[in-house]
């Protein structure tokens, strides 16, 4: 054999062992204790390697390149926001862009907030402008099927709490917390519907009621039980919750409710209107949903704070009157 043919398999030998050397062994080059990389869709795979690099994730763009070009050539290294925080190998930074395993943040929407909260929400996480997310919570056609007079997405953005990245718009994350809406629906009330006197619609703006006044669980199927038996019996409402939505319509909430409000003419005002809103004043979470549908057997027609989260029931207005005296006493006391 020719010497020099044999100097160039040593030499290839020991090409490929620097190279796999360079694969196998954890890197970090950044001095902050974490180093996010957005690869935007679209960017190439040379364009990609080359981000790595200069983050500091990866030692040189070529190793990166040539072991995905070698070793995992049939696989796309796909796009998204990537959080590293400890020394990685070659493959192993390969394998998190080839799997996807993006930075997911996560949101929580709390049951009870409404169309005047959201927007706020979304855009302090940094999804959307609050003027500009107005207008995909008025896109009614994303619930037709469900809500055919829906003047708006109030109701069926179900609370919870939802992971994204930095390329979800908040238009996607709206069309997933309905989705999630009709999976809770699905699972838990669409068997119970036929047998209701409401339509979906009232279920959930009854439900929105019952979410907006009772905090305990325990509590809430007696307070929908308030509701319907006033309802059955041609008694408004009375719901305080729906002043202060009627209210924040008008731009004119100021805090706490004042005699100007309980008398101002709104139909989601239910002091001054009889029955139910025209639709859910807030996000109803999955119990209050279910005490729509399934009020507690009692004979109560009123309720009033007990100053210690929960509320005092009563059967006739002079024991509610009563019950109103004792909650006031107790507000007092606590100034």
């Amino acid at each position: 054999m020719k010497p020099w043919i044999g100097f160039v398999f040593l030499f290839a030998i020991g090409s490929i062992g620097f190279i796999v050397s360079a694969w196998t062994n954890p890197y970090k080059n950044y001095s902050e204790m974490e180093k996010i990389v957005l690869i935007n869709p679209g960017t190439s795979s040379l364009e990609i390697a080359d981000q790595l690099e200069k983050a500091g994730v990866v030692s040189h763009r070529f190793y990166f390149l040539f072991y995905h070009k070698t070793m995992r050539w049939s696989r796309t290294l796909q796009a998204g926001e990537y959080l590293f925080k400890n020394p990685l190998t070659i493959y192993e930074v390969a394998d998190h862009l080839i799997e996807g395993r993006v930075n997911y943040q996560e949101l929580t929407i709390p049951e009870g907030l409404s169309l005047f909260e959201i927007p706020d929400l979304l855009e302090k996480a940094g999804l959307s402008k609050t003027k500009n997310i107005c207008g995909i919570l008025n896109n009614t056609g994303l619930i037709a099927d469900l809500a055919p007079n829906a003047k708006n997405l109030e109701g069926f953005l179900f609370p919870d709490t939802y992971r994204w990245t930095r390329n979800t718009s908040a238009e996607a994350l709206v069309i997933k917390m309905i989705k999630r809406f009709r999976q809770v629906f699905s699972t838990h009330l669409s068997d119970q519907i036929p047998q209701s006197s409401l339509n979906l619609m009232q279920i959930v703006t009854l439900a929105s009621l019952i979410e907006t006044e009772a905090s305990l669980n325990f509590e809430r199927p007696i307070v929908s039980a308030v509701f319907h038996n006033r309802l059955n019996k041609g008694i408004r409402l009375q719901s305080d919750p729906t002043v202060i939505y009627a209210a924040k319509q008008r731009g004119m909430f100021r805090g706490r409710i004042f005699q100007s409000d309980l008398d101002f003419e709104s139909p989601y005002n239910t002091y001054s209107t009889m029955g139910l809103p025209p639709g859910p004043i807030a996000s109803p979470g999955l119990e209050s949903l279910k005490a729509a549908l399934n009020p507690a057997d009692v004979d109560y027609f009123y309720f009033v704070s007990n100053n210690q989260g929960g509320h005092i029931f009563s059967r006739t207005f002079r024991e509610h009157q009563k019950a109103v005296r004792s909650y006031r006493r107790g507000r007092l006391k606590k100034k």
